[in-house]
């Protein structure tokens, strides 16, 4: 049975999704500054850029967003008024992706509705499971779409919770058997290195094998994306081969679906993890 956790700072919703006693996922939501994911616009076509596949459109207030031609982007012309949807928030450098949606448009680019947010999506995905709160005003929010499943509790987030999502602000994090991940976030890849350094007892394989399934947490809980690349420690190249069995079901519970490529030529395990929501660390950096 999962458990939904929410816990109010200022501006900031911290929410937690709970399996048994373990934390499984983790976001952060800025109410003053939402990621927009999921907004309805107005947009007006500015360019049409055929060597990106794709059209820039104005969103009015200064914003703007990339429809690809894959997402309902192909045969739109310059001046024309489309109902788009985000579904890729600014990150990374990179402004919003779009895609074509159904709604009419209006007659001026704009924003016409607000998306769900992390927390109303995550009650979705566990539509009946509980939700607790530590503020009343957020709780008379989302009444109309939550009444029922909301409890109060002043400390929805207990200090061994606390203690833990602490520690996602950290560029290491605990692995087992005393091994740590190192985590390297950059424009172009994350990369994921494992330091076995206090954990020479135990055989490499062996060890390696028993690490996946919290580096694959890890992932989903700072919400790494792009390309992921996996460097295990002190292995031969066909040793790391025996690994990916085991690394791509880990990825399978994750709920963005990543794709497991291969090893490159370094002997990196690639994934490519879709750009949704910002990574945790733009949000707590920003």
């Amino acid at each position: 049975m999962a458990l939904i956790a929410a816990s109010t700072q200022g501006v900031l919703v911290r929410i937690a999704l709970l399996r048994g006693n373990g934390l499984t996922e983790f976001y952060v939501w800025n109410r003053a500054a939402p990621d927009g994911v999921g907004d309805l616009y107005t947009g007006r076509v500015e360019a049409v850029e055929k060597a990106l596949a794709g059209c820039f459109l104005e969103l009015g207030t200064d914003r703007s967003g990339f429809l690809p031609d894959s997402a309902g982007g192909k045969g739109l012309t310059i001046g024309q008024y489309v109902s788009v949807r985000v579904t890729r928030a600014a990150q990374n450098g990179k402004g919003l992706r779009l895609k074509l949606d159904s709604n009419p448009p209006g007659d001026s680019p704009g924003l016409v509705a607000c998306g769900p947010g992390p927390l109303l999506e995550l009650t979705e995905r566990f539509r009946g499971h509980e939700l607790v709160l530590d503020d009343y005003a957020l709780m008379a929010e989302l009444r109309p779409s939550l009444e029922g499943r909301m409890r109060y509790d002043a400390q929805a987030f207990d200090a061994v919770l606390e203690d833990e999502i602490a520690t996602l602000a950290e560029p290491t994090a605990a692995l087992p058997h005393g091994a740590r991940l190192h985590i390297t976030a950059a424009p172009a890849a994350t990369l994921l290195d494992v330091d076995t350094a206090a954990a020479s007892h135990i055989s490499p394989v062996v060890l390696n094998q028993a690490v996946i399934p919290e580096i694959c947490r890890q992932v989903v809980l700072r919400n790494l994306s792009g390309g992921i690349l996996i460097d295990f420690a002190g292995l031969k190249a066909a040793q790391r081969q025996k690994l990916l069995p085991g690394l791509r079901k880990t990825l399978q519970h994750d709920p963005l679906t990543p794709t497991l490529l291969g090893l490159s030529h370094l002997g990196f395990a690639e994934i490519n993890r879709r750009r949704i929501r910002p990574p945790l660390h733009e949000i707590l950096n920003g």
